[in-house]
């Protein structure tokens, strides 16, 4: 693309205009420049202008011409068909793209070096500092768990830091960037703050040294009275009405509105904020607030649901606000919930009541957590019965808006996994653990200060052992899908793993499972050099990602083998048979036990505050032409046909498998 200067013609022309500026021969325009549409302009420094030759049609069908109009602009370069008029103070230092539209806003500049927003660090967890996280434009749900509680490694903290150092370098500069088709209208301040392709910035109040990191794949929209400083925004992004950020990461396709406020946080992919506070929140995917009486403070999230009045307190002693919590994956708050910190809560577990005895649920998965006079009663297991807790595992993947091709977060929505399972065979050793000290006539048991009553041990046994039995057969069953078993020697071979990678622990990591060897494996690899780019680690995140299923059944074979007293080279379809008749059976149960818990949301007690003025029959009617009739529910249709399919799945296995041969 050719620039020239102006000519003696067009600078009398922009005088004429309205224009001026500290030096005319400092402005180079496109070959095919005309001033017909600069007006009331004043220029200083060095400018660059592309051409004005299009109609820009705003909300309504007003149309107006691109151009510039009514403003004061300061070293920037405007590429083609921009609108700008109306900045009250003036524009400096910025590469503005293509097809910009900037109206009615109050100054746009960049003042010295920076690294817009990257760089920055997040009291993540602790308000006093110790797990500081350095946000840069890519960061992921993983890098920033591993930064931010890996402190034990100092030397791995310390490359970490030096990978966001280099890239915040990287990104340093003194002019910043407005990317093609950005429209920022009706806006406050903007200050150091670099926009990517299609974002659209209306009435926000005050924006400082951040990153917006749009595309054209998903637009970031920025609305009205929003005040953000030390920030990035991905792509896929809302962040509206009100809404206060003070350092803060916000992931790809966030939702944040209804004057949320948050500091020192981390958002990652798909959360959604409204109304409430965060402070100090380490915010894994799907960690979801909407009511305004909620905080989230000092405490690592994921998969969560927080209820009205949820809180945590992070001041358990006098020595400031230094302790934080963890509620793992899948996590749900009733109203009024409140969690003394320090405590961790397993996964999918519902918290109800308040809490004030720093309770280590994470070996009981799937529990319910229960205030009862000042004491914590721990129901293990019972949440695996609950059609919440299904519904949530079948609405996640479905709830994911993220549209920019290249992913930050790799995100694993499995409900049973080696995660979970591992946690449950420790459950279970630890219930039949408690049997056997206190006795199986004791009335309650106490665990991690829970108290568990005598029938909902029995019940977690139970409940926990179905569970192992489901994921077990579904893992299998899915192994030898495409297998044609004919005889057994074809089944062992295609029931041994493709890789010795994943014994042994697993770990959330941010969103996504993996072998924690795999975890220990980049670390070291961080730690030597071998690893030493951002880019680099996010690489290696997707592949982990990718082998996942790979991964798991190196995992579940080994406990297959273990659980059903098992070896490769003694495996036979007769064995292969039983586990997917004792799979079948816990599938079938489990199903049912949903299905009754389903049915509880049409009981007659549901019923209330139907009908207002009718008898029962119109009450009955009223219901029904709102919620509908239970048959009829999606979701109950959705378990009747799981039940139907898993079993046929499960005895057409059996009838292929019935014909081998020993």
């Amino acid at each position: 693309m050719n620039y020239r200067n102006l000519t003696p013609e067009e600078i009398e022309r922009l005088r004429k205009q309205g224009c001026t500026a500290d030096n005319w021969n400092n402005i180079s325009v496109h070959n095919h420049f005309t001033p017909d549409y600069i007006k009331y302009v004043n220029f200083s420094g060095n400018i660059r202008l592309g051409v004005f030759e299009t109609d820009f049609t705003l909300p309504g069908g007003l149309k107006k011409h691109s151009g510039l109009r009514h403003t004061c602009i300061h070293n920037c370069s405007i590429g083609d068909n921009a609108l700008i008029e109306n900045v009250q103070n003036y524009i400096a230092n910025y590469h503005i793209g293509n097809n910009v539209r900037i109206q009615n806003i109050h100054h746009l500049y960049v003042e010295g070096k920076t690294s817009f927003g990257n760089g920055i660090e997040v009291s993540v967890l602790n308000e006093t500092g110790g797990r500081e996280v350095m946000i840069y434009d890519k960061l992921s749900a993983h890098f920033a768990y591993i930064l931010s509680f890996y402190r034990h490694r100092p030397t791995l903290v310390k490359k970490l830091q030096d990978m966001v150092k280099s890239y915040a370098e990287e990104q340093t500069s003194d002019t910043g960037f407005i990317g093609d088709d950005v429209t920022i209208v009706n806006a406050g301040a903007i200050i150091n703050v670099r926009i990517g392709d299609c974002a659209t910035i209306e009435g926000a109040r005050h924006l400082e040294n951040g990153s917006i990191n749009s595309n054209h794949y998903d637009p970031v929209h920025i609305g009205y009275s929003v005040m953000a400083k030390d920030f990035i925004i991905c792509s896929g992004s809302h962040v509206e009405d009100g809404t206060m950020l003070t350092r803060c990461f916000v992931g790809q396709s966030c939702q944040l509105g209804h004057t949320y406020s948050a500091s020192d946080s981390l958002f990652f992919s798909n959360c959604q904020g409204e109304n409430g506070e965060a402070c100090a929140l380490f915010a894994g995917p799907y960690t979801v607030t909407h009511h305004k009486s909620t905080l989230l403070i000092a405490g690592m999230f994921s998969f969560m649901n927080a209820g009205s009045g949820s809180n945590q307190s992070n001041h358990m002693y006098k020595l400031g606000p230094i302790h934080q919590g963890i509620v793992e994956r899948g996590g749900k708050t009733t109203s009024n919930s409140y969690i003394l910190w320090p405590a961790r809560i397993g996964a999918f577990s519902l918290i109800m009541g308040r809490h004030y005895h720093n309770s280590d649920t994470s070996d009981m998965p799937f529990s319910y957590l229960i205030e009862d006079k000042n004491e914590s009663v721990l129901v293990p297991g019972v949440n695996l019965r609950s059609v919440g807790t299904i519904r949530d595992a079948q609405k996640f993947p479905k709830r994911d808006k993220r549209k920019d091709p290249e992913k930050l977060d790799q995100i694993n929505f499995n409900l049973l996994s080696p995660y979970t399972i591992q946690k449950m065979f420790k459950a279970i050793e630890i219930l039949k653990g408690l049997k056997e000290t206190c006795g199986e006539t004791s009335g309650s048991y106490t665990y991690q200060s829970c108290r568990i009553k005598s029938s909902s041990l029995k019940r977690g046994l139970k409940l926990y052992d179905m569970a192992i039995n489901k994921f077990l057969g579904n893992s299998i069953i899915s192994r030898l899908a495409d297998c044609d078993c004919s005889n057994n020697e074809k089944i062992r071979n295609r029931l041994k793993p493709d890789t010795c990678i994943g014994l042994n622990e697993w770990s959330d990591i941010g969103g996504m499972l993996a072998p924690r060897s795999e975890i220990d494996r980049l670390i070291c690899d961080i730690e030597s050099d071998k690893v030493s780019h951002v880019d680099d680690m996010n690489r290696i995140f997707e592949q982990l990602h990718k082998d996942y299923y790979s991964l798991e059944w190196t995992w579940a074979w080994d406990k297959i083998q273990q659980y059903y007293n098992l070896t490769l080279e003694s495996i036979t379809a007769k064995d292969v048979i039983s586990i997917v008749r004792r799979w079948n059976e816990a599938v079938v149960e489990l199903d049912k036990m949903i299905y009754e818990d389903a049915k509880k949301e049409f009981s007659l007690s549901s019923h209330t505050g139907f009908g207002v003025d009718g008898d029962k029959h119109q009450q009955k009617i009223d219901f029904e032409q709102v919620r509908g009739v239970f048959e009829e529910n999606t979701f109950v249709e959705t378990v009747l046909k799981h039940i139907d399919s898993k079993t046929k799945l499960g005895n057409g296995l059996i009838a292929r498998l019935e014909n081998v041969s020993e």
